[in-house]
């Protein structure tokens, strides 16, 4: 985050303007708007701002040349001159004096930023691109603007002035929080976009005269999907700013926990290789039953979907038997979206009749995999998990009958920033995956559709050892691929 946003209460403080043109006068009137007092120094001033200090508005002008004494009651400047040496050594000067300067169209001068803003007052929107990109935080707040009612600034102006009685009435946060939405969701907003103010205030009233219920918990199992926080769904987005409690996965990106309330509390319950996975689990479900009792709202936060190689089903026949209420939100599963990623679709009228999923999570003893049936040609296997088990993945499949030659794609950090896809022939899915150095979490497909791959990539690297054709990490001079054995 380049700059920390904030908002400065500026009623009753000067601020310097240097400047007298157009610009400067949006800005100074801003700063009116806002309660500043402005002092605004120039050789000569637009006829708007003339008129604001005839009004009598809290505007003093001074028609000369800049001097650094004007710096002496400020507490912000803003450098608005045509004159780019000027503007230097105002922003100098302030730097000096420890001020806050904005000099406009000049970011790498700005000690701040003045936002595109969306007025609901007393609600403000503020959105800034850190002075790169003026225009796309100006189409930003145009998209904005048709999202929030107008009302909005009535219903905040509503509830600050019962605050003091909702927080006596309604002590809990999270009982608090549920009036809030209660009042942002229903009777209350509805009347105030009727433009009916006194029945809005007598919902509200009414609403604060009920007893306060005792609160009961939930836990809501979400799917986070595979890592691109724009794949979440609604839901899962409004479970996220919901949640008292969250009790999350390692393979769930920092993206995804980004957007969950600030104020909730994290809670990491993610398994690593070697633990004892089992009390792990175990450990999940005593948490999940002990904040939900204490009447928390308990989000249980999947990579991937929860009822795809998640345990979610475990979950659920635990929070049943011990009568806890729940709720489940779908994630989109690795399978579906890493591939859609890569350009690999999973079923093709050419090539892939059916498509399977298979967690390749097991050990040699407890192999209970149909190899013969997952050797068959025209389908396609998706492999959950599988990077540690690369080589006897490779060996099962071509000893009960699949193709060498079958194509294979491997996907690396599916969706998210660093995806690479690997793409090549079975016989060398495991000396290839250790060559190019693939970790998880990675997700193998293999089937005739994996050659599409290449051809279809949009998104991330690729790497594609069918063609010959290298994209990433051309292979040192020299230096031969090796097989792997086991």
């Amino acid at each position: 985050m380049k700059l920390f946003p904030i908002f400065t209460d500026l009623k009753g403080r000067q601020v310097l303007v240097v400047g007298g043109g157009a610009v400067a006068e949006r800005k100074i009137r801003s700063l009116l708007a806002a309660g500043a007092d402005v002092l605004a120094g120039a050789p000569e001033f637009t006829p708007g701002l003339l008129e604001l200090a005839r009004e009598g508005q809290q505007l003093a002008l001074r028609q000369e040349a800049f001097r650094p004494e004007w710096l002496g009651e400020a507490w912000l400047v803003v450098a608005a001159t045509d004159d780019l040496e000027l503007n230097r050594d105002i922003a100098r000067l302030a730097g000096q004096a420890r001020l806050f300067i904005n000099v406009v169209d000049d970011p790498e001068l700005s000690s701040f930023q003045v936002p595109s803003i969306v007025d609901r007052s007393p609600l403000t929107i503020a959105i800034s691109s850190s002075g790169a990109a003026p225009v796309l935080a100006r189409r930003l707040r145009e998209r904005i603007e048709s999202l929030f009612d107008h009302s909005l600034g009535a219903l905040a102006t509503l509830a600050a002035r019962h605050r003091t009685a909702i927080r006596r009435l309604r002590p809990g946060l999270q009982r608090r929080r549920e009036f809030y939405d209660w009042l942002l969701d229903g009777p209350v907003s509805s009347a105030l976009r009727a433009q009916r103010f006194d029945a809005a205030e007598q919902a509200l009233l009414n609403e604060l005269s009920k007893p306060e219920a005792a609160p009961v918990g939930e836990v809501v199992l979400v799917g986070a999907g595979p890592g691109d926080p724009g794949l979440l769904t609604l839901k899962a987005l409004r479970a996220l700013n919901e949640a008292d409690v969250i009790l999350y996965d390692r393979l769930v990106s920092d993206e995804v926990l980004e957007l969950a309330r600030r104020d909730a509390e994290r809670v990491f319950v993610g398994k690593t290789p070697g633990e004892d996975h089992n009390a792990t689990q175990t450990r999940i479900h005593e948490l999940m039953r002990e904040h939900a009792l204490a009447g928390r709202r308990v989000l249980r936060l999947k990579g991937g979907d929860a009822f795809v190689f998640g345990r979610g089903g475990e979950e659920l026949e635990y929070l049943a038997e011990h009568g806890i209420p729940y709720r489940v939100v779908p994630g989109l599963t690795a399978g579906l979206a890493c591939t859609a990623y890569a350009g690999i679709p999973l079923t093709h009228r050419a090539h892939a009749q059916s498509v399977r999923f298979i967690t390749a999570h097991s050990s040699k003893q407890d192999d209970a995999l149909d190899w013969p049936s997952l050797a068959g040609e025209k389908q396609t296997l998706v492999f959950y998990m599988g990077v540690s088990q690369i080589k006897w993945l490779e060996r099962q499949l071509l000893k009960h009958g699949r193709s060498g030659e079958t194509p294979f794609s491997l996907i690396e950090n599916g969706t998210r920033a660093r995806q690479r896809t690997l793409t090549g022939r079975l016989s060398e899915l495991a000396a290839l995956a250790t060559y190019h150095g693939f970790q998880a979490p990675s997700l193998l497909v293999v089937g005739e559709v994996a050659a599409l791959g290449p051809r279809l990539s949009w998104y991330g690297t690729h790497i594609d050892h069918l063609e010959g054709s290298h994209e990433q990490q051309p292979r040192p001079a020299g230096q031969e691929l090796q097989p792997l054995h086991s």
